[in-house]
C-alpha cells in the first residue's frame, strides 16, 4: 500500500495561508502599509483602482531592501522583525510572522521596486501566483513601491464573493484609518480611481482625528490623560451630546496597533451611565502605551485581539480616567476677575449729590373716584367685547364618546398572527371611534379581543416607508427648494457611500452641490418634509445606506426610503388629536405589513380581555 500523506507545495500552502491573512483588498493595504511603517517611512501613498480589484499600489520612503532581501521577503516565514521565540513577547513592530508578502503573492500578480539609501540602483521583482517571474536592476527612489494587480485571479471563488466596490472601498478606508490614526507623525494619502480621498499631513493626534473625520467632531472631543506604573493612557472621548445609536467612531490602540477589546469598551461606556440614552454610544480614541512584555498580540492572524497581563487593573484606570475627563467637562465655569479691557463702572464719590429722576403726575387723578358698584357694572357691560368673534354655544363640538372597535380577529389572535393583514376590513370601526394617547408615544384603542396599543412613531415609519416605496416605483418624487442652502461636511468614508447612492437620492428629490474637500450644499429635499433638518436627514441616509447589495438598486432604494421615513415620521412625545390618531390607525391597517417596521421592530400589541380580567381579579 502506498503512502498517502504528502507535503503540500509551497504555492498551495501559501494560498491556504492567504485565506486567513488576505481576505479582501483591505487586508492587502493593511499589511503593506504596516510594513511601510516598520520600515521607518515618513510618507505613505496608497492608490487603488476599482476598490482594489484591479490594482493596489503602496509607495513609501522607508529604508528599502537589497536585491537579496527583496527576493527572500516573499518566502514563507521570512522576516526581519524577530529572530527567536522570545521575541514574540517583546514586539516593537507591526508585523512579525513573515506571512503577509507570500500570502499576497499567492493570490495576485506582484511587482516590487525598491532601493536602499546607500545603493546606486534599485531592484524590480515580478511574481505571479507565488511563481517567480523576473528580477533585475532598475532606477527608482529610495523606499519600496508595491503594485498588486488582479487580486484573487487564481482563486475565482474568493473573487466572486467580494462585495460591491463601495463596500470594499469602505473596508479599505477603515483599514487605512486604523493605521493613520495611530501614526500622526507620518503623512498619508489615499487615491481611488484618480480621485484623492484623504490627504493627511503630519501633526498631532487631535489634528489627525479631525483631518480624517471632519471638523465637526473637534468640538465634541474631551482629552483623556493618565500616567501610571502599568502604562500611559491618553486620547479623547466624546461629549455626552455626541452619542449616537449607529456609526460612533470607537478606536482602541495599544503600542501603535489597533485592537478590539469588548472589556475595555464596557469601561468607557460605563463611565457614561445615565449621561447618554440607552442604546446610544459615544465616540472615543484611546491610546495605550504599556511594556511590550505585558501584552500578547500573537493570538489571531489579524492581530486585533490582544491579551493584557494586568487587564483588570487597566480597566479600573481607564474607567477613572474617562470619568475624570467627563467631570472636568461638567465643572462650573470659573469667574473671570480680569478687569483689563473691561468697561468703566461709575463709582459713588462722597459729597456729590446724585441727580434724582423727574416725576410728572396729575394731582387731579383719583383712581378711587367711582364706587365699587359702578366699577363692577362697567366690567360686566364690557365683557362681550372680548368674545365677539367666538361661535355660539350651540356650535361647540361635544366630546366624542369612547366606543369599541369591532375587529374581525379572533380573541386568541396575537399581533404576530396578523402579518399581511393589510385589507381595509381587518379593522371595522364605529363611525365615531375614540382613541387615547399615553405619554405622547402610544395610541390605545379598544378592539373586540381587548386593548390594542400602537407605537405611533413606528406606525408612521411603516406608513411613510410604503408611501415612499410607491413614489419610487412610480417615479413620482417632487423636489422642494430650500430658502437657504444648508452645508454638510462628509468624511472620506461617507463620501464613498454618497457617490454610490447620489443618483437615487437625486431621483428622490435631493439636490446637493459639491463645494470641494468633502463639503456639499443641500439645495433641495423631497417635498412634504417641512420641519426636518436637511443636514441631519442627508447624514442619516448616507450613514444607513445599504451599499453591500452591489448593483441591486431596489435594495439601496429601500434603505434610503427607510432613512427618509425615520426622519419624517411623527417623533416620540408629540401630542396627537383624535382625528390624527384615527388617521394613523386607518393608514397603518392599509399597509402590507401592520405588525413590524421595515427593520423588524414590533409596531403594535394587543392586551387581551382575559389578561385584563386576570390582572384586575
Amino acid at each position: 500500500m502506498t503512502d498517502v500523506i504528502q507535503l503540500l507545495p509551497d504555492s498551495v500552502a501559501n494560498q491556504i495561508a492567504a485565506g486567513e491573512v488576505i481576505q479582501r483588498p483591505a487586508s492587502v493595504i493593511k499589511e503593506l502599509v504596516e510594513n511601510a511603517i516598520d520600515a521607518g517611512a515618513k510618507t505613505v501613498n496608497v492608490i487603488v483602482v476599482d476598490a482594489g480589484r484591479t490594482a493596489i499600489q503602496v509607495v513609501d520612503d522607508g529604508c528599502g531592501m537589497s536585491e537579496t532581501d527583496a527576493r527572500l521577503a516573499f518566502e514563507r516565514h521570512a522576516t526581519s522583525k524577530i529572530r527567536k521565540a522570545d521575541d514574540l513577547f517583546d514586539l516593537h513592530t507591526m508585523g512579525f510572522r513573515g506571512e503577509a508578502l507570500p500570502s499576497i503573492a499567492a493570490v495576485s500578480q506582484v511587482e516590487l521596486r525598491t532601493r536602499r539609501p546607500g545603493d546606486d540602483v534599485g531592484t524590480v521583482l515580478t511574481l505571479s501566483g507565488s511563481r517567480f517571474v523576473s528580477q533585475e536592476p532598475c532606477s527608482c527612489p529610495v523606499g519600496s513601491n508595491f503594485k498588486i494587480e488582479n487580486l484573487f485571479f487564481n482563486v475565482p471563488a474568493r473573487r466572486k464573493f467580494l462585495k460591491s466596490n463601495a463596500t470594499e472601498l469602505n473596508n479599505i478606508l477603515m483599514a487605512f484609518e486604523r493605521i493613520a490614526l495611530v501614526y500622526p507623525s507620518v503623512a498619508f494619502t489615499l487615491h481611488s480611481n484618480n480621485t484623492e480621498l484623504l490627504y493627511l499631513k503630519e501633526g498631532g493626534f487631535r489634528q489627525r482625528i479631525v483631518d480624517i473625520f471632519g471638523k465637526r467632531l473637534n468640538q465634541d472631543l474631551l482629552p483623556v490623560e493618565v500616567d501610571t506604573t502599568l502604562g500611559h493612557i491618553h486620547g479623547f472621548v466624546g461629549k455626552p451630546e455626541s452619542a449616537k445609536k449607529k456609526g460612533a467612531h470607537q478606536y482602541f490602540f495599544v503600542n501603535g496597533r489597533y485592537m478590539k477589546h469588548p472589556y475595555f469598551h464596557k469601561a468607557v461606556q460605563g463611565a457614561f451611565d445615565r449621561l447618554v440614552p440607552v442604546g446610544e454610544q459615544v465616540p472615543y480614541f484611546i491610546y495605550f502605551e504599556v511594556p511590550a512584555a505585558d501584552i500578547d498580540v500573537n493570538i489571531h492572524p489579524t492581530k486585533t485581539e490582544i491579551k493584557f497581563e494586568n487587564e483588570q487593573a487597566i480597566w479600573q484606570i481607564l474607567t477613572a480616567a474617562v470619568k475624570d475627563a467627563i467631570g472636568a467637562f461638567n465643572d462650573v465655569p470659573r469667574i473671570d476677575f480680569d478687569t483689563q479691557g473691561k468697561p468703566e463702572i461709575p463709582v459713588f464719590q462722597q459729597g456729590a449729590m446724585p441727580t434724582m429722576p423727574k416725576v410728572e403726575y396729575n394731582p387731579q387723578y383719583n383712581p378711587f373716584s367711582s364706587t365699587p358698584a359702578e366699577r363692577k357694572r362697567k366690567a360686566v357691560n364690557d365683557w362681550q367685547q372680548l368674545y365677539e368673534n367666538l361661535k355660539p354655544a350651540g356650535d361647540v363640538q361635544q366630546p366624542i364618546p369612547f366606543t369599541q372597535h369591532q375587529d374581525t380577529l379572533s380573541p386568541d389572535t396575537t399581533p404576530a398572527e396578523t402579518s399581511g393583514a393589510g385589507d381595509s376590513d381587518t379593522l371595522i370601526a364605529d363611525k365615531s371611534p375614540s382613541h387615547y394617547q399615553y405619554k405622547g408615544r402610544y395610541i390605545m384603542t379598544a378592539v373586540k379581543s381587548g386593548l390594542m396599543i400602537i407605537d405611533q412613531h413606528r406606525a408612521h415609519v411603516r406608513i411613510l416607508y410604503e408611501h415612499y416605496q410607491t413614489l419610487q416605483k412610480n417615479r413620482q418624487w417632487v423636489s422642494q427648494k430650500l430658502l437657504f442652502p444648508e452645508i454638510i461636511q462628509l468624511s472620506a468614508a461617507e463620501q464613498t457611500v454618497f457617490d454610490h447612492v447620489s443618483a437615487q437620492m437625486e431621483e428622490m428629490g435631493f439636490e446637493l452641490t459639491s463645494l470641494g474637500n468633502g463639503s456639499y450644499a443641500v439645495n433641495a429635499i423631497p417635498a412634504g418634509l417641512e420641519g426636518v433638518n436637511p443636514v441631519a436627514l442627508v447624514r442619516d441616509m448616507v450613514e444607513n445606506a445599504d451599499t453591500s447589495s452591489g448593483g441591486i438598486q431596489d435594495e439601496i432604494g429601500n434603505s434610503l426610503a427607510l432613512s427618509l421615513a425615520r426622519n419624517a415620521a411623527i417623533p416620540v412625545g408629540q401630542i396627537l388629536g383624535n382625528e390624527e390618531m384615527e388617521g394613523i390607525i386607518n393608514d397603518l391597517f392599509a399597509c402590507q405589513n401592520v405588525n413590524y417596521t421595515p427593520d423588524g421592530k414590533p409596531i403594535l400589541t394587543i392586551l387581551k380581555q382575559q389578561e385584563i380580567d386576570r390582572l384586575l381579579g
